[in-house]
């Protein structure tokens, strides 16, 4: 999550008066679309391994950085708060199942935790049978209520062994380490998994983790530690594809891609050139750091240009961007099956030099400006805002960007209100009715097919989310882990309870079960709404992540 970069105050009156003045939503933004979905569009749901499981120091798992960074107990999280029990997920498997049946999912994106299955993160030191056992038979109790998996290998938790000995990310013997565990992955699931996201978010990863350090494992390593951390990132997810493509594949059948997240950046004025332009650079630093050396083989030219320029000019002899040898271009060029695409947002971007005297920044190296609209919905949260036209644009510069590759979006949903104390969150199923009807009309409106749609609304289902704390200075402020889950109790000592449902869990579940029944037509709660995508362009899966079920 990523709040709005801090400036003047005159600065942002000047820029809103600006865009009141250049703005006007057109008719199409504003318009409901009615249609239909495509038969075997897939629908579904979505979570990741530290956000549910708990079960922390249970069954031979070793610790991860996220472990770490939660128990330092230094305010790096809102109440000094860990996911040591988070959604008591590890003991709740069968109960979590019989959930996802009641939505009617057809498919179920999880991620499995690197320090469960590996202690230390090295294969050769040991592999723990519990950790293995645990998410085979959840495979299988999915498989058994005909709930595609669809398996994360990392979702931000490294074992913290690696982050202690080697440095983490900053290190590329990473990536050797990570082939190793993904090959043990698909070597013990992959008779049944088809689907496999090597990484998900992260670009969050390495710049919240290694620039900011708002992330674990909290290192502040301005300008560079970031740049490192993603060409070793993207490195390893090279290598783990080829090892299912050489190993796997032909016994398997499966697919291999990555999960990459990324708000659209509208150009505050659509009549500067340089606002279009900056538009442009948020999009590339953003979706194109990771999408363009997968595939194209580098680095978009302008994060090159601009921070091997700004690198000249704060003295350094070389860029702060590392570069990749002509062979690692063509190893990583075409190194995914699908594209994972996250999205959350909208910004509006606008251009703004930041003087390279200023020091490495990722944010100074970008050299624009994010703003929100103060007439977009507000949702009672800081973040996001509901924006559901951005979706389409970002879902038609990832397909024609990158050559029309399958898309699987892979996040997306409101996250919760800081503050709630009921279970009505009529402000989310307002949210997914604007953006599930944005991908639809991007099914019908564009002129190229969108590929194969997965459509997977974020993981805020069975997820514990990381929100600023508001605390009056922009995205310094502290976070807060909240988990969110039917199984949340006040304490590990108090009986659990029987799930309440908020109003989202039947209008998703309603979704569901009229796409299982073989229906195409959507209907919200009182039918008064019809989600549509055109049957001939659209096909593939949704995963939901707002909170469905779970307490305030």
């Amino acid at each position: 999550m990523k709040p709005v970069r801090a400036v003047p105050l005159w600065w942002v009156l000047l820029l809103v008066s600006r865009l009141g003045a250049t703005r006007k939503g057109s008719p199409e933004e504003a318009s409901f679309y009615y249609g239909t979905f495509p038969l075997g569009f897939s629908w579904g749901t979505g979570s990741s391994a530290f956000q549910t499981e708990g079960a922390w120091d249970q069954d031979g798992k070793g610790p991860s950085i996220w472990d770490a960074f939660t128990h330092s107990g230094k305010g790096k999280v809102l109440g000094d708060e860990t996911a040591d029990v988070a959604c008591d997920g590890y003991y709740k498997v069968q109960e979590d199942v019989v959930l996802l049946r009641e939505l009617h999912v057809n498919h179920y994106r999880f991620s499995l935790s690197w320090p469960r299955l590996l202690p230390t993160g090295i294969r050769a030191d040991k592999v723990n049978k519990r950790g293995v056992k645990f998410y085979s038979d959840f495979i299988d109790a999915l498989l058994k209520s005909n709930i595609t998996p669809i398996v994360t290998l990392h979702h931000w938790d490294l074992p913290q062994l690696l982050q202690v000995k080697y440095g983490g990310w900053q290190n590329v013997s990473m990536a050797n380490y990570f082939r190793d565990y993904a090959d043990l992955c698909f070597e013990a699931f992959g008779d049944r998994v088809k689907h496999w996201i090597t990484f998900s978010d992260p670009r969050t990863m390495a710049e919240k983790g290694y620039e900011t350090g708002h992330h674990a494992p909290g290192l502040q390593l301005h300008g560079t530690g970031l740049y490192k951390a993603a060409h070793h990132i993207i490195k390893a997810h090279a290598q783990a594809w080829h090892s299912y493509n050489s190993t796997w594949r032909g016994k398997q059948r499966g697919l291999v891609g990555i999960s990459l997240n990324c708000d659209w950046g509208e150009p505050m004025d659509i009549n500067s050139p340089k606002d279009i332009e900056a538009a442009e650079r948020y999009l590339q630093f953003c979706l194109g750091w990771f999408a363009n050396p997968i595939y194209a083989g580098d680095y978009p030219q302008v994060m090159k240009d601009r921070i091997g320029k700004k690198s000249a000019e704060q003295g350094l002899d070389m860029s702060r961007l590392p570069v990749f040898s002509l062979q690692e271009k063509s190893y990583i060029k075409g190194t995914s099956d699908f594209l994972g695409l996250g999205h959350f947002t909208t910004r509006y971007i606008t251009e703004r030099n930041y003087p390279s005297r200023q020091g490495p920044s990722y944010h100074n190296d970008r050299d624009l400006v994010e703003l929100v609209d103060p007439n977009w919905p507000d949702l009672g949260s800081t973040w996001p805002q509901s924006v559901p036209w951005g979706f389409r644009r970002l879902l038609h510069f990832a397909q024609t960007q990158y050559g029309n590759p399958p898309i699987y979006v892979t996040e997306n949903g409101a996250s919760q209100k800081l503050h709630c104390t009921q279970l009505c969150d009529e402000w989310r199923i307002q949210y997914l009715k604007g953006y599930i009807n944005e991908m639809l009309k991007g099914g019908k409106l564009v002129s190229q097919s969108l590929g194969n749609l997965c459509s997977q609304q974020s993981d805020a289902c069975c997820r514990a989310v990381t929100k600023s704390h508001a605390d009056g200075d922009g995205d310094r402020g502290t976070y807060s882990l909240h988990a969110l889950h039917p199984h949340l109790r006040a304490s590990p000592d108090a009986p659990p309870s029987e799930p309440e449902l908020r109003q989202g869990h039947p209008f998703y579940r309603s979704i569901f079960r009229k796409a299982c029944s073989g229906h195409s037509s959507f209907f919200c709660l009182e039918g008064l709404y019809t989600f549509l995508v055109s049957g001939s362009v659209i096909m593939g899966l949704f995963c939901c992540c707002f909170v469905c079920f779970g307490l305030c």
